[in-house]
């Protein structure tokens, strides 16, 4: 069973900020578009789709023995006009560095979405999700540290 507890932060405030405790107590915060102090559950939805696919995939080129020196992924999702504004289209854009099989690449992919993802079962209930990737040779993949400050900024 997967828990979780959302408490608002500010119950007199007109707001809608809520800390979000995971079972396994790791925190974060949500907001809405008029916060704009955290990432909207929309979003986070988003980024479950991509952090699902993307465990899924650097796991399965691991076991392949392929040599990934870089990973990230971009993902774009396209609305429900009307409420509820579920995901109707998703693409999503694998980068990988390395010395990689673009087979396995294409295999990892496919074992994800049609296999192990449980956020993309969900997702797809709804919305295509159109994968694509590239490999780039050569090219430094950023220290984690500088990929995190240029997410920050």
């Amino acid at each position: 069973m997967i828990e979780a507890k959302l408490t608002l932060t500010d119950p007199d405030g007109p707001g809608r900020r809520f800390v979000a405790v995971s079972g396994t107590g790791h925190a974060l915060v949500m907001d809405d578009a008029e916060g704009h102090s955290a990432a909207k559950p929309i979003e986070l939805a988003l980024l479950a789709l991509g952090g699902c696919e993307a465990f899924d995939v650097i796991g399965i080129l691991r076991k392949k023995r392929q040599k990934v020196t870089g990973y990230s992924l971009e993902l774009r999702a396209e609305q429900n006009p009307e409420p509820p504004n579920y995901f109707t289209h998703v693409e999503i854009k694998h980068r990988l560095q390395g010395e990689i099989d673009p087979e396995a690449v294409e295999r990892a992919i496919y074992l994800s979405e049609t296999k192990y993802c449980s956020v993309g079962a969900m997702i797809s209930k709804t919305a295509r999700i159109e994968n694509t990737f590239e490999i780039v040779v050569g090219e430094e993949a950023p220290e984690p540290a500088e990929a995190l400050a240029e997410l920050c900024s």
